[in-house]
């Protein structure tokens, strides 16, 4: 090699004049490099021809170590283990058995994050549950339906329908916290029909398979949730000429998948890799949970059941809850908003996520494990400050948050506003040595809010 250096050649120079002449018949009971037996040193290593005792292993590697130094190589790159050829591995995370949770462990634990949506958590509970209870005894009986019942539990995807900030997507995220099992969330904005600008519906899966390191057996029993389902509804009625290609046409590629097929998913994405090779996941198994705000669904729902969003109407009823018409969707509403029955079919369960009303948004200030308020403190506790926040203030927030129509996250855009002033000065005068104390009233409130871009836009 051309960049030997002169110790190296002297040591292989040195293994080559003692492996010559004292090799015999057998394998040497001595060190093929400095020559001393088996009785003048600890550890001997024997190879094929040869041996090596401690002394010599640790000089070997001292010159290894140069000439990688002189090669320019970081220390930290040279012990890394292989990638995993896709669909190899093995999930150390996921590879356990089912552990079932009744549902009403279930929502108790959502209960913890979530505020509200009794209705969903159940139904989302429930869907959970029967789905691994159908998969562990698929394990049992090793894939088999079992012949005395002959019986086969299909799987049942869930539709979410419910106004941003609602907490469809925490939902999914908190379901994640709780089950051992692979999760994966995917926003459907990005997917194109094939052969066009964007990405593959396959793509849902590939994020799939990096969450359990590429482990197939792992991915074919987990959960995915596409968000912003609402986003490839069609985009009109009437056929026409043109293609669309990021409605109708992902509506219609997500089929297969949804229903339970034999999928060639390209680990690192199809059309940057194409000459990837391609692996096979079987969807049969997979959870599917999809959900989407729907803006303007609640007009479909007005017309269906015979009243109105606004104004007053003689025919409704009071038993039409005409605050909440979210209650009453069907899956003939959302397919008049822009879903086609074959994915309708695909999702069988429809559940709804309830408005916040001024209660809710209140408690979620402070009530679940991650409220926002106790981000906050958490956040001025490490400048060494206590945060304290009156009753009077958080009425104030939630009473403003109602306004904007944003849900929760309405919540935290004013809390930003707010404390924005309080954070920007607390590292440069923060003196962790003394405990401070900062007290947020509705006055202080009313003032960041009202000399902030929010503040200046509610008066225009």
């Amino acid at each position: 090699m051309p960049f030997l250096g002169n110790a190296r050649r002297t040591f292989a120079a040195q293994f080559f004049f003692n492996n010559m002449n004292k090799r015999g018949k057998n394998p040497p009971n001595y060190c093929s490099f400095c020559g001393r037996t088996e009785e003048e040193v600890m550890i001997l290593v024997s190879g094929m021809e040869a041996q090596i005792c401690e002394a010599c292993a640790e000089k070997a590697q001292d010159i290894i170590d140069l000439e990688l130094d002189n090669a320019g190589v970081k220390r930290e790159n040279r012990r890394q283990k292989p990638e995993p050829q896709p669909g190899s591995g093995k999930s150390e995370r996921f590879g356990g058995p089912i552990h079932l949770i009744p549902p009403r462990d279930i929502k108790t634990f959502l209960d913890q994050y979530v505020i509200g949506q009794d209705d969903a958590k159940k139904v989302l509970s429930v869907a959970v549950y029967n789905h691994y209870k159908r998969l562990q005894e698929l394990e049992k009986n090793k894939g088999k339906v079992r012949k005395e019942d002959d019986v086969e539990i299909e799987k049942s995807n869930i539709l979410l329908v419910g106004q941003t900030g609602t907490g469809k997507t925490l939902l999914a995220k908190t379901i994640a916290k709780l089950l051992n099992v692979p999760f994966a969330i995917v926003d459907a904005t990005v997917f194109t029909e094939a052969g066009y600008v964007g990405e593959d519906v396959e793509s849902i899966l590939a994020r799939l398979l990096q969450i359990c390191d590429q482990d197939v057996e792992a991915a074919e029993r987990g959960i995915v949730y596409i968000d912003e389902i609402d986003k490839i509804a069609r985009k009109q009625d009437n056929p026409s000429i043109t293609r669309d290609v990021s409605g109708e046409g992902v509506q219609q590629g997500m089929l297969k998948m949804l229903e339970g097929s034999e999928v060639m998913v390209p680990p690192q994405g199809g059309r940057k890799h194409p000459e990837q090779k391609m692996v096979k996941v079987n969807t049969e198994n997979i959870l599917f949970i999809c959900g989407g705000a729907f803006d303007g669904i609640e007009k479909l729902i007005a017309r269906r059941v015979n009243t109105q969003v606004i104004g007053f109407n003689k025919k409704s009823t009071a038993r039409i809850d005409r605050d909440n018409l979210l209650q009453y969707v069907t899956h003939a509403d959302v397919k008049s908003y822009g879903l086609i029955p074959e994915l309708l079919g695909r999702l069988p369960i429809c559940t709804y996520l309830e408005p916040l009303d001024l209660d809710a948004l209140r408690r979620i200030l402070t009530e679940p494990r991650n409220a926002i308020f106790k981000q906050y403190q958490k956040l001025f506790a490490m400048e060494g400050v206590e945060l304290v926040i009156e009753p009077a203030a958080m009425d104030f927030i939630a009473e403003t948050a109602l306004e904007y129509h944003l849900g929760a996250r309405g919540l935290r855009s004013l809390c930003e506003a707010i404390f924005t002033d309080a954070m920007f000065d607390l590292p440069s005068t923060a003196n962790h040595a003394e405990k401070r104390q900062m007290v947020i009233d509705r006055d202080y409130v009313a003032e960041k809010l009202e000399h902030s871009r929010i503040g200046r836009l509610k008066a225009a």
